[in-house]
């Protein structure tokens, strides 16, 4: 492979080790926080900082953008570039002190920041689990590989798709604070399939692309507008789900239809089996 798109998957490939390595020491929070109020770990402020450094020397990339920093950092040298990256660095770093699944979240737009979910054009997640494993979506096709201790990938399923049969479900918020209409999806839900929800909303989404079902962060009563950031983990991860056969919505269409008005933006998030994201689209527009 060669071109850079395929330089910014190798690159994010490459960093995933370092990133990982470099999580036990970095368990502790910083002073400061990032710019959706959420206090900063250590360990993503340097998640943050090796792939910016690192994708911004790629040729081809122009702009670098994370849910770490309040605005898009341009590249010295490749200012003509046609793509822009969005990266949630540690997606589920709160998950560190527990020790439980996190992962690294990115977006390729070729449009500049904030883009809509159109111009993305390939996405992924590195998953850090018992292994490390990277999903990228590209050109329709979902491919799954391991990512060894040297950053290489071994590829594991080239087209990586939703089974047919789903089997789990996991929503995010407090129970109380869901609207009765989403409550009332949810448990027809809970009757159907088995819950897994780990606080990750990569591991979380993974177990859907693993055994079908759906995933959802809806809005709350203290947050309508939802609490994941679109740019960051709404169009990445509509992106690969829909590139693997299901579908994505923040309660009334696909993520890839919305456009962002700020870089921060946050919406409601539902992916999975797309009979799943048609019933609740259903549950919550009556």
């Amino acid at each position: 492979m060669s071109g850079p798109l395929d330089d910014i998957v190798a690159t994010i490939a490459e960093t995933a080790p370092d990133v990982r390595g470099g999580l036990a020491g970095r368990r502790v929070y910083e002073s400061g926080a990032n710019p959706s109020g959420e206090t900063q770990l250590a360990a993503d402020v340097y998640a943050d900082e090796l792939l910016a450094e690192r994708l911004l020397g790629v040729e081809g990339v122009s702009a670098y953008a994370s849910e770490e920093r309040g605005s898009v950092r341009h590249s010295d040298g490749n200012g003509d570039g046609a793509y822009r990256v969005a990266v949630d660095p540690l997606d589920g770093s709160s998950n560190l002190r527990s020790n439980n699944a996190m992962g690294t979240l990115f977006a390729v737009y070729d449009e500049p920041l904030p883009a809509p979910g159109a111009a993305v054009v390939a996405s992924g997640f590195v998953l850090y689990g018992p292994i490390t494993t990277m999903v990228v979506a590209r050109d329709g096709t979902v491919t799954e590989s391991v990512v060894e201790d040297d950053g290489t990938r071994r590829v594991v399923d080239p087209d990586l798709t939703l089974p047919d049969e789903p089997t789990v479900y996991g929503f995010g918020g407090r129970v109380p604070q869901w609207s009765n209409a989403f409550a009332a999806y949810v448990e027809a839900v809970e009757s159907e399939l088995k819950l897994r929800y780990g606080g990750a909303m990569i591991a979380d989404v993974n177990q859907v692309l693993t055994h079908g079902g759906v995933f959802g962060y809806p809005g709350l009563a203290d947050r309508p507008e939802g609490k994941l950031r679109l740019c960051f983990e709404g169009h990445p991860i509509a992106h690969v789900v829909e590139s693997a056969g299901g579908a994505s919505s923040n309660g009334d269409r696909s993520l890839l239809a919305c456009t962002p008005g700020g870089l921060h933006d946050r919406t409601p998030l539902f992916v999975g089996d797309e009979r799943y994201i048609e019933r609740l689209e259903a549950a919550l527009s009556g």
